[in-house]
């Protein structure tokens, strides 16, 4: 059974301790139905064969599905019309993570990953040489453009270039394509500015982010993704990067969407499993990691998910009308919740009202 519940801000936020018979559960990104699917998915999966795999087949779900064309192949082309993806998978247990980024042509990102895990001594393979790595282990090459994102590339040069990621360059890339010459630039690196990459929302987001806890009252944690569109080809995002797209240890587990280039900045998924290591409730922790952010990006747009050994989970976000995520309990139960998101409005708010629970 698929329940959906629509509320807002610190409304599904459990502050009590969930029960052992809703455990294993998990928690991920955004309510669109494939994403509700990978979750149900998940949590059949890890009663199976626990929280990896549960993890593994989660996400690869997404990948299979396109979730809102943000994860998998046929979506977010770059600057030459390529789709490539980034994936991390991490396990508490023995602090293990197995992470892909910028992988071209292979259309399983969380499972070459989870083969970075298992078949290597490292953490993250990248490009060109992550694509060989998945061939070596047994995927296959296989096309990622679709006409759709072919001709979302068409449509995007005849805009001239707009949006794109370019700055400090000649020709102005506000109004023109490239290719463009770096301007010169002071000894300090030029003007500093505050302004982000991108604006999320539901139909223009970059990740599943899920945090999944099994029978051993243990967590694992990962992302999938295919990155910003017209991203500038090499580009990778925080989603791969533990830390950052997600973390886990014995106190919890965290993950995260958004504009991963101001992200990876601030390790949210870290600091978020820090402060409830610290004590923090997970709606206090994730609010904390949101805040700390907005401080130096007020435009930022993102958001964090969160679980603690308790079964408690938390959830903020940022300058979105608001956001969207999935509870999956051990009977299969799938809970889809609405939060409100955080504006600097709003935070300094609800600090001089003592209200938000930062």
């Amino acid at each position: 059974m698929i329940l959906f519940l629509v509320c807002f801000l610190y409304c599904s936020q459990l502050e009590v301790a969930v029960s052992d018979d809703n455990i294993p559960m998990v928690i991920s990104t955004w309510d669109s139905d494939g994403f509700i699917k990978a979750t149900k998915n998940a949590i059949a999966s890890t009663l199976v064969g626990g929280r990896m795999y549960g993890l593994v087949e989660g996400l690869s779900t997404c990948e299979a599905l396109q979730c809102d064309t943000t994860v998998g192949f046929g979506g977010s082309p770059d600057e030459n019309g390529e789709t490539c993806l980034d994936s991390m998978v991490f396990d508490a247990e023995g602090m293990r993570v197995g992470a892909v980024a910028n992988l071209h042509r292979i259309r399983d990102a969380a499972k070459v990953a989870w083969g970075v895990m298992n078949y290597t001594k490292h953490t993250l393979l990248v490009g060109e040489s992550a694509t060989q790595f998945a061939k070596s282990i047994g995927f296959k090459e296989q096309e990622m453009s679709t006409n759709e994102t072919k001709g979302w590339i068409e449509s995007w040069k005849s805009s001239k270039c707009q949006p794109n990621f370019w700055k400090n360059v000649s020709p102005d890339p506000s109004g023109s394509c490239g290719p463009y010459q770096p301007n010169a630039l002071l000894s300090s690196g030029g003007r500093f500015s505050n302004q982000v990459g991108f604006h999320v929302e539901k139909n223009n987001h970059d990740t599943i982010g899920m945090v999944v806890y099994d029978l051993d009252n243990k967590f694992s944690a990962g992302t999938s993704s295919n990155g910003a569109r017209f991203k500038i080809p090499g580009r990778v995002g925080d989603s791969p990067i533990p830390g950052a797209g997600a973390y886990a240890n014995s106190y919890g587990g965290c993950a995260a969407t958004g504009d991963g280039d101001v992200m990876m900045r601030f390790l949210p998924s870290y600091y978020t499993v820090l402060q409830m290591e610290l004590g923090a409730k997970p709606s206090k922790a994730t609010h904390k990691a949101i805040k700390r952010i907005l401080d130096a990006y007020p435009k930022f747009s993102g958001a964090i998910v969160a679980m603690n050994s308790r079964g408690q989970t938390g959830v903020a976000c940022a300058n979105m009308k608001t956001f969207g995520y999935n509870i999956a309990y051990r009977n299969g139960t799938v809970v889809t919740t609405k939060t409100g998101c955080l504006t600097p409005k709003t935070v300094l708010k609800h600090e001089k009202n003592k209200e938000m629970p930062i």
